[in-house]
């Protein structure tokens, strides 16, 4: 299937590893532009070089969501590099979770400013060219949003506020042309994952074996990060014209809720 992505422009925040990097590569790979924010200025160049030697038009900046001036020159970089927008991708987060009771409030409020501030913000600056394009927002959010355990805050009640915020822009942009989903990830291969793997005292299959014995995953395996690319891809251009306010499960069949 050709998704039609030719000559168009998205920004990835998180883009310089995992999921962002895998979806970086496939709209490279389909004939787009890619902007890519993230905070690891080493990182980050190594993955906008790869990108470029895969034929890539890249643009990066090392940069903070948190930062609101980090993200009006992001977006302000890009529209002066690629003359449109024609996406974005809310995807920056890191995992925090934990005992309730040991979250004081600087936990919650960084967690909060990361993850659904972070997208509130960048999806603010660049809506007016998101308006010109009749462009997308999508937002990479957690099962948990859907479907909390335990242990899981702050981060399952950011997903939520995520999952909140892509339904209600979805309904309230939709008259403009402009479409909001979002992809809600289950256990997929990632660094820090693999960080934790070290930490254990095992290897990185070892320990994914072990996630989807105790997870109970219906596929019998974890996610890997072009699967994310794949869809995310998907969701970003023409061909999913006609979805807005979805939000889909990346999750192996994890979750109980569709």
């Amino acid at each position: 299937m050709q998704l039609e992505l030719e000559g168009k422009a998205f920004l990835i925040t998180g883009g310089s590893a995992g999921l962002g990097r895998a979806l970086a590569r496939t709209l490279v790979g389909e004939g787009a532009s890619v902007a890519l924010l993230a905070r690891g200025a080493e990182r980050l160049a190594a993955t906008a070089e790869e990108l470029r030697e895969a034929g890539g038009d890249v643009l990066e900046l090392s940069g903070d969501v948190t930062r609101l001036e980090d993200l009006e020159r992001f977006v302000e970089l890009a529209r002066e590099r690629f003359a449109r927008i024609d996406g974005v991708v809310n995807n920056a987060g890191t995992l925090a979770a934990g005992s309730f009771a040991e979250h004081d409030d600087s936990v919650w409020e960084a967690d909060l400013s990361l993850k659904l501030m972070g997208a509130v913000r960048l999806t603010r600056v660049a809506l007016p060219a998101l308006r010109e394009s009749k462009g997308v927002v999508l937002n990479t959010l957690s099962i948990t949003g859907k479907a909390p355990e335990a242990y899981t805050t702050p981060t399952s009640v950011s997903r939520a506020a995520g999952l909140a915020l892509t339904k209600a822009l979805s309904r309230e942009l939709a008259p403009e042309g402009i479409r909001v989903n979002a992809v809600l990830i289950g256990v997929i291969e990632s660094a820090q994952l693999e960080h934790r793997a070290s930490l254990a005292g095992v290897q990185p299959a070892e320990y994914y074996k072990r996630m989807v014995s105790d997870a109970r995953i219906p596929l019998g395996r974890v996610g890997h990060p072009h699967e994310y690319g794949d869809l995310a891809a998907f969701l970003l251009s023409p061909r999913a014209s006609y979805l807005t306010g979805a939000a889909i499960n990346l999750d192996g069949g994890l979750c109980p809720l569709a």
